[in-house]
C-alpha cells in the first residue's frame, strides 16, 4: 500500500467514527430527555450533569 491510499484509508475512518460518536450523543441527549435524566459531561476537567 501506498503512503497516500493509507492516509486516505485513515481518513475515511476517521470521518466515520467521527460521525458515529455524534450519533451516538444526540441520542444519549434525547434518551436522557425522554427519561428526566441527566447528560454528565467533562467540561475543564470535571464531570458536570446537564440538562438535556
Amino acid at each position: 500500500m501506498t503512503k497516500a491510499l493509507i492516509k486516505k484509508e485513515q481518513d475515511a475512518f476517521v470521518k466515520a467514527v467521527t460521525k458515529a460518536l455524534k450519533e451516538a450523543a444526540k441520542e444519549a441527549r434525547r434518551q436522557a430527555k425522554i427519561h428526566g435524566t441527566k447528560v454528565w459531561v467533562t467540561i475543564d476537567g470535571k464531570i458536570v450533569g446537564l440538562k438535556p
